[in-house]
């Protein structure tokens, strides 16, 4: 069984979700040679409370042979990131060791998305369902034990707005672990994102892009966690 997701990204600091990108619609080329493994490995040792593995290959250059050779390389949970939609994918998921999936609140019906869910739950996957507004939040809200992603980035226009994460953090129960996505550089915004209540944050982009992932998340390491009422 993969380790539990939900309970890592709990604890007195700022979780780190730190991820593996190659390439993204926004940036484009981000580390073309990563490798996934050894850069799983820099990410454990540098303290990251879970990884984000993405494997969507036509726009992210991820790969399901990513999720299962990250699996082999280290002990963390792992997201598996990619636009699921289908339960044929959460069976992929966690015959490649994954311990949660991503499922994205506006690229399906509400009912849909509860129905994955139980899908997933029923296969052992924990869920981060990835939110932009009040009703997709409450979509979120609704499905047990959900982990609650508030994405910075308007997946249309790939725009980044800070101010989503500042209204709909605080509105996340105090009870579900809230994740700030998309816009951390570093700890200034790690420190931002805890004061508007994030138990953790998923960091792609940057920490893909450094020399040293292991240097990179130890330095966005270490806020202390507010919480949320």
């Amino acid at each position: 069984m993969p380790p539990p997701f939900a309970a890592a990204l709990r604890g007195e600091t700022v979780r780190v979700v730190a991820e593996l990108k190659r390439r993204s619609p926004s940036k484009g080329v981000i580390n073309d040679t990563l490798r996934a493994p050894a850069r799983a490995a820099e990410y454990e040792g540098g303290g990251a409370a879970a990884l984000s593995v993405l494997t969507e290959p036509t726009r992210f250059g991820g790969s399901l042979d990513d999720l299962v050779a990250v699996r082999a390389a280290v002990h963390l949970p792992l997201l598996r990131k990619d636009f699921i939609t289908a339960p044929f994918q959460l069976l992929e998921a966690r015959a490649a060791g994954a311990s949660a999936v991503l499922l994205i609140a506006r690229a399906m019906p509400a009912d849909h998305l509860r129905a994955l869910a139980v899908e997933a739950r029923a296969l052992g996957l924990e869920c981060l369902v990835e939110v932009r507004t009040e009703a997709e939040l409450e979509t979120a809200v609704s499905v047990p034990g959900a982990v609650i992603g508030v994405n910075n980035r308007d997946l249309e226009t790939l725009v980044i707005d800070d101010a989503v994460g500042r209204h709909l953090l605080p509105l996340v129960p105090g009870d579900r672990i809230a994740v700030y996505e998309s816009g951390v550089r570093g700890v200034d915004e790690v420190e931002r994102a805890a004061s508007w209540g994030a138990d953790a944050v998923l960091v792609g982009s940057v920490l893909s892009g450094a020399p040293d992932g292991s240097e990179a998340v130890r330095a966005l390491c270490g806020v202390r966690r507010i919480g949320r009422a």
